[in-house]
Order: C-alpha cells, then sequence, then structure tokens
C-alpha cells in the first residue's frame, strides 16, 4: 500500500484533499502545525502527526503549502526523505524557482487542478456551486513527471487524480508548459483580463445603469461569447459590428507588446515574486 504524507494537512486546500485521500485507500499520514488547522482535523477525527514521525515512512509527500513556504518547509524536511520518495507540488513556481532539494534521489512530480469548465454541463445545484472542483464539480487536471524514473509517473498521476477527484482528463506537461499556464495564461492574463471586465461592470453602474441589469447582461454577453470566441457552437461569429469595436479597442486597453508576458525571463520573474519568502 502505498503511505502518503500531506504536509499542510489542516489548511484549506489541505482539508480538500484530506476529505478526498479519505475515499481512497492510500495510508495517510497528516502534518499540521497551526492551531485552526489542528482543530479541522480534529473535527474530522484525525490526528495530525509531526514531520519526523511521517516521513521516513512515506512513498509520497504532498506539500499543501503556501508557494512562498515551500521552500523554507522543504529545507527542514531534507534530512527526512527517504530515497524514491515522491514529492508533489500543486504548483509549478517553487519547483520551477528551485525551491525543492536538489537530490537526484528523490522523484519531483507537480499536478495542478483546470477547475470545472464554465461549460462543464454539471446540472445538480452542488455541483454548479462547486467553483473549485475537487468536491462535487468534475474537472480536468495537468500533470508533469519534474523528476524521476517515467515508471513513476503512474503514481503521480493516481495520486492527482484522488486528490482533485472527480477527475476527467489528465493533461501530460513539461514544466515550462506549466508555467505557461500558471501564472502567465491563467493570472498574468486571465486574471487581469476579468478584473478589467469587473471594473468595466463597477463603471457602467457608476454611471448609471442599473446593477443588476449590469450583471445579468454582462455574466449572458461572457457565456455566448466564449462560446464564439473558443468557436464551441455552430455558427459561432461576432456580428460586423462587434468585430469592428473589438479591433478598434485593442489598441486602447492593450499595449502592442503585450504578449512578451509569455517570455521566458517575464515568466520567471514572476515566479520568483510568487516564491519570495515572507518578511
Amino acid at each position: 500500500m502505498t503511505t502518503i504524507t500531506l504536509m499542510g494537512a489542516g489548511g484549506k486546500m489541505g482539508c480538500r484533499i484530506t476529505d478526498n485521500l479519505r475515499k481512497t485507500e492510500f495510508a495517510v499520514r497528516h502534518v499540521e502545525t497551526g492551531g485552526r488547522g489542528i482543530a479541522a482535523l480534529r473535527q474530522r477525527g484525525i490526528s495530525p502527526v509531526t514531520a519526523e514521525e511521517a516521513l521516513p515512512y512515506s512513498d509520497v509527500v504532498i506539500l499543501a503549502l503556501p508557494d512562498n513556504r515551500i521552500g523554507q518547509v522543504v529545507k527542514r524536511l531534507d534530512p527526512h526523505l527517504r530515497s524514491g520518495t515522491m514529492l508533489v507540488a500543486l504548483d509549478i513556481a517553487a519547483p520551477l524557482a528551485g525551491e525543492l532539494p536538489r537530490r537526484e534521489d528523490l522523484v519531483y512530480f507537480v499536478t495542478h487542478p483546470c477547475h470545472p469548465s464554465v461549460f462543464g454541463g454539471e446540472t445538480e445545484p452542488e455541483a454548479q456551486l462547486d467553483f473549485f472542483g475537487g468536491v462535487r464539480a468534475r474537472q480536468n487536471i495537468v500533470c508533469c513527471l519534474m523528476q524521476g524514473p517515467e515508471e513513476k509517473y503512474a503514481l503521480g498521476e493516481a495520486v492527482a487524480r484522488a486528490i482533485y477527484a472527480p477527475v476527467l482528463n489528465a493533461h501530460r506537461c513539461s514544466a515550462e508548459h506549466m508555467a505557461i499556464l500558471e501564472p502567465v495564461l491563467s493570472e498574468t492574463v486571465l486574471g487581469t483580463c476579468l478584473t478589467i471586465v469587473r471594473e468595466a461592470m463597477d463603471e457602467a453602474v457608476k454611471r448609471g445603469v442599473p446593477e443588476a441589469a449590469a450583471r445579468d447582461f454582462l455574466l449572458g454577453h461572457l457565456k455566448v461569447e466564449l462560446g464564439i470566441v473558443f468557436q464551441l457552437f455552430e455558427g459561432a461569429t461576432f456580428s460586423d459590428g462587434a468585430l469592428k469595436a473589438i479591433e478598434e479597442a485593442k489598441h486602447d486597453l492593450f499595449r502592442p507588446d503585450w504578449k512578451k508576458v509569455f517570455d521566458r525571463e517575464a515568466m520567471m520573474q514572476s515566479i520568483r515574486n510568487i516564491t519570495k519568502p515572507p518578511a
């Protein structure tokens, strides 16, 4: 039986993973040092153990920790990690920034949820309200075997499917591709653009549009325009007037060189900012 140590087991992400792993046959040891996290585990009938107690017997160690704490924590864990242990990171930032131990005898696996698609087709209310996934809504995930023998990928994907269940597809990516997906595509680009969309709605309300009308109008158009942009239905196209407005507005809303955020140095700078330890 595969034994997993879950670091940060009582945190927000840790509790989601804890709940999902309880549905599997993995043997799990829960490590948590925060008072709230310990209380959250005890509410689930779980008694946490120390890392020193758990790690020598673990096949897999899941790092359910903030990106800017992983380097500090793993440095303390290093002496207790036995050869062949798989470290599972939930984001590529810390591994790509070199925050994991420089040991060739360890396996590094990175996985991250795509989160439930806006076109996921969920019909149950609880699934529709599961925005992050990992509870009721189905989602896809991305995975990367960053270091270690090829035969270890299957174990990494099995763990990833368990912690993010219910999972549809597991897409295998390189470390570089994982970084392009996040932070660049999902946060730098998508998060920024959607923040501007919300600010635009607030500006419309400020100019007198009833807030309920603005929200309903925007969210409805968001669905149909996503369908058009990603060609998800027959005849998906913008009107001539909309195409003209989009082309003209690009010059006002975006710099001509905005795609430089995908350049490796820009991407690595973003990762360095994410993983910088707290003061």
